[in-house]
């Protein structure tokens, strides 16, 4: 490899900030701590993000063992341990190999950091400086100069400490202490007379499976390890420390709160939130600048304010106000606000739209689904997990390339699950311009939380403040949810059942101060703080009805299909719910992704580096994801075969789920597959790679996410329903044409139909038996095929195979390939003479982007698809290979 995967790749590569001048990098840090949420801005400003070191704490009972850390090294603030470890050679790639059970003591350690800053003549004479902590990673001591300022104990809160008379001209030193959240809250935990069981328990000795300490910590879950990434607890100061001081005031938060939005006016509230120092009169400004980037002045007035907190609701109204949409609805023009008051400033930008979570009583239940702009939204897309298993190595551009991903893959809505941290500003803004709704977990992913303790409640009530007040204004924002499983955990899987039924008493604390903590309390601060947006108490849930889970209201879960008891994918054809929020398949990456961790010879189903890479159930996942291989495409050859089978079997089986629930509106009214992306390079269910490739899966998902889409679902029993998907808000023409195939090329039977799809509807068009379909044409030689060309729409095309590809008779297919330049980059001529299904186009070690792939061609089809890449032609002429399923049979 040219370059340690911790380091990232392609568009995760290293920041250019790091290789910036001096100058510049003080200059950008500073833009993106004014730039944090509203952009709000006090007067004067000193990102302390220079001069950083750090070491293991001494007197720490790590020393022993690990003497190389003694010693004060180089930092990086925003960093981590692992990567600050990493960065001075102290440790291995933890990303590389079979790393992690060796680097579990970092994570039992104690660290310290330090650093000297001068503050700045301004700090010094105003009346007001704060030391503002906007992540501590998680049970951090401050001390400056020699005084402790803090001791927090939660990642997810801004901390914010006033330092005024504490400040010297020059050489302050500013010390952090970072305990681990295992040496520091085991005891506590092993003393509990009764036990909350935590989710995922460590194979590595590092703390008992019987006293897991991850669901009392006020940290990101998964550095506990999840069944798609490893176990690394890692600790850091994780965002900027910035000193902020202010003469006369500090706005705190610039809220636009959107009353009422429709297509004639626009009614919002402009609330500014300012600490002022003294009392006084000041004047007050309002800017904004329209999609169009013309600026008006919204609001002008000489305002009174008070010593200390003050609150100021500006009215604003626009005429014909320029909408935001969500993909495939519209466009997503934002309005951009500046406040200018006294000396200070803020900004904040946002979409105009109204958005609302609709719960209709009907026969069978209470529907769940989200109207914008009054258009009822059926939900296209994936759950996203963290972004890599250190978040301050996190680029703006790779979660471009991801959300980039999921806007071509015609998808519309994302769920930031509640395990990991509540995504970034960039994540946001990314989603709000390439028109991605967002639902927005609460950091609670498993294990049932301590919430009966008051102390612990009022933690994350301000931890909520904090994030809902960050991420009010962005458009994208559709839901906050209390909770992922917490509450199906509790009621129906092992240890919340047992727990209650052998000490009902603490069983039922234990579920008051649940309801305390996800039904009241977090539902307060959503309604105080959230601007309109629907709370919901946890995923999958009915908002605490007595039932969770259940396809008659609420959201679903389903993982019958791949967990246990691991039904075949036909399964999902049984199951309509009123809005899937998780279901999932898993899948291997990419060849030239596992070849960045694995070497050749470390390759195969059950070599220690690949179960090391692969975290569902403990290494062992393999076996799981050769069953449902051998489901559709029976045993496998070798490593090889068996990587391009996953990603087949994952891409088809959640294929069929998908357009069950598109074919199942307006009862389903949203589908989000498990998951979007990954948080390091390994086995998992998400369909875009570490790196950003995509898996078969998400080639697939552009087409059966497309607006206008046919669906041809089989069942096991022979009986295939044909519907038609449309998610325009009007309606299309379009012909179906259905033709019955031999797999070498015979054509058995060819119809075409006018057809006409009416706006925002699934319309059920056929319903055939195998018999009807196929006459006396042999089951394992034929398809059907069903191709739909509406106008002004890509093709879609729906294919029926009446046998498991294992039981099918698959001729060569024939492939031809011709890549040649053309300008523009190269295209590639791709042509098959006999059915080919699955086919995968791969360019080895070549970095190269190809317009589609992971295709099925029917005899005599040819297509042309576009090739990007920085190689010459004869290198990707050298490197290319093209297969299909005739060739692993």
């Amino acid at each position: 490899m040219d370059q340690p995967l911790l380091e990232g790749a392609g568009a995760m590569s290293t920041p250019l900030l790091t290789r910036a001048p001096k100058w510049l990098r003080l200059m950008l840090g500073l833009c993106l701590a004014i730039a944090v949420g509203t952009a709000a801005a006090a007067p004067d400003q000193l990102v302390i993000d220079q001069g950083w070191t750090f070491r293991l704490l001494p007197g720490n009972t790590q020393l022993a063992a690990h003497p190389q850390a003694a010693s004060w090294r180089a930092a990086k603030v925003p960093g981590t341990v692992h990567t600050d470890l990493f960065a001075n050679k102290l440790i291995p790639d933890p990303y590389v190999g079979a790393a992690e059970a060796g680097l579990q003591w970092i994570g039992l350690a104690d660290w310290e950091y330090r650093t000297r800053f001068d503050a700045p003549a301004t700090a010094l004479k105003n009346a007001r400086s704060d030391l503002v902590f906007d992540g501590l990673d998680t049970f951090a001591e401050v001390w400056l100069n020699g005084s402790q300022l803090l001791a927090a104990d939660n990642a997810f809160r801004t901390w914010r400490v006033p330092v005024q008379g504490k400040l010297r001209a020059k050489g302050n030193e500013l010390r952090i202490v970072l305990r681990s959240p295992i040496a520091k809250l085991l005891p506590q935990v092993q003393a509990m007379p009764l036990k909350l069981a935590g989710n995922y328990p460590s194979p590595y000795g590092d703390e008992p499976k019987d006293a897991m300490t991850g669901n009392f910590a006020r940290k990101p879950g998964y550095h506990y390890g999840w069944d798609w990434g490893p176990r690394y607890v890692t600790a850091g100061i994780w965002k900027p420390v910035v000193l902020q001081s202010w003469a006369a005031l500090r706005i705190d938060n610039l809220q636009l709160r959107q009353d009422h939005v429709d297509e004639a006016r626009a009614d919002i509230a402009a609330i500014v939130s300012a600490d002022v120092v003294r009392d006084g009169e000041f004047d007050l400004r309002l800017w904004q600048t329209a999609p169009d980037g013309k600026r008006t002045l919204a609001a002008q007035q000489r305002t009174a304010l008070h010593a200390g907190d003050n609150r100021i609701e500006l009215p604003l109204h626009i005429d014909h106000p320029q909408r935001w949409f969500p993909n495939g609805y519209g466009a997503q023009p934002l309005y951009r606000y500046e406040l200018e008051l006294g000396e200070a400033k803020a900004s904040a930008r946002t979409g105009l739209r109204s958005i609302e979570l609709r719960r209709e009583p009907d026969d069978k239940g209470r529907s769940f689904y989200f109207a914008v702009n009054g258009i009822p939204v059926f939900a296209k897309g994936a759950n996203t997990i963290p972004f890599d298993m250190f978040q301050p190595r996190v680029t703006k551009a790779q979660l471009r390339r991801v959300l980039q991903s999921a806007r071509d893959a015609n998808m519309n809505f994302l769920r930031s699950w509640g395990g990991g941290y509540y995504e970034s500003d960039d994540f946001f803004d990314l989603a709000d311009e390439l028109g991605l709704l967002v639902w927005q977990d609460f950091m609670f992913g498993g294990g049932m939380p301590p919430a009966y303790d008051d102390a612990f409640r009022a933690n994350v009530v301000a931890e909520a403040r904090d994030n809902v007040r960050r991420l009010r204004n962005h458009p994208s924002l559709a839901l906050w949810c209390g909770n992922n499983e917490e509450e199906i955990a509790w009621k129906y899987w092992g240890p919340g059942q047992e727990l209650t039924k052998a000490y009902p008493a603490f069983g039922d604390k234990v579920w008051k101060g649940y309801v305390q903590l996800f039904g009241v309390d977090l539902r307060k601060v959503v309604a105080e703080e959230g601007g309109g947006i629907a709370y919901w108490a946890s995923s999958p849930s009915d908002d605490l009805a007595e039932v969770a889970n259940t396809p008659a209201s609420g959201d679903m879960h389903y993982w019958e299909v791949w967990g246990n008891p691991a039904h075949p994918p036909s399964k999902y054809l049984e199951i309509t719910p009123r809005f899937m929020s998780e279901y999932g398949l898993q899948a291997w990456p990419v060849q030239r992704t596992i070849d960045a961790f694995a070497k050749r010879g470390e390759q195969g189903i059950a070599t220690p580096v690949i179960e090391a890479h692969q975290k569902f159930l403990a290494g062992k996942g393999n076996e799981r994801l050769m069953k449902y291989v051998d489901y559709e495409f029976g045993e496998t050859r070798d490593f090889a075969s068996f990587v391009y089978l996953s990603q087949a079997a994952q891409a088809e089986g959640i294929e069929l789920a998908a357009l069950h629930h598109r074919a199942s509106r307006p009862f389903t009214m949203g589908s989000l597959y498990w998951q979007l992306n990954d948080v390091w390079p390994g086995a998992s269910w998400s369909s875009v790679d570490w790196f950003g490739r995509w898996k078969a899966l998400q080639f697939h998902a552009r087409r059966f996410y497309a607006p206008v889409a046919v669906a041809a679902l089989r069942t096991p029993q022979g009986n295939t329903s044909l519907n038609l998907l449309n998610d325009r808000t009007h309606a299309v023409r379009g012909e179906l044409r259905l033709r019955l195939l031999s797999l070498d090329g015979k054509l058995l039977r060819d119809e075409r139909k006018q057809v006409e799809l009416a706006s925002l509807s699934s319309t059920r068009l056929a319903d055939y038996t195998d018999a009807a379909l196929l006459g006396d044409a042999d089951p394992a030689s034929t398809v059907a095929v069903f191709d739909l060309q509406a106008e002004g729409e890509p093709a879609s095309r729906g294919t029926v195979y009446f046998k498991p590809a294992k039981e099918m008779h698959w001729p060569d297919a024939g492939l031809r390939a011709q890549l040649r330049a053309d300008g523009k980059g190269y295209t590639l001529d791709l042509s098959a003479s006999k059915f080919a299904r699955a086919v995968w186009i791969d360019f080895g070690d070549a970095d190269a982007d190809v317009s589609d792939n992971a295709l099925t061609l029917l005899p005599g089809e040819s297509v042309s698809l576009h090739v990007s890449s920085k190689a010459s032609l004869a290198t990707l002429r050298k490197v290319l290979r093209v297969r299909s399923l005739a060739d692993d049979h």
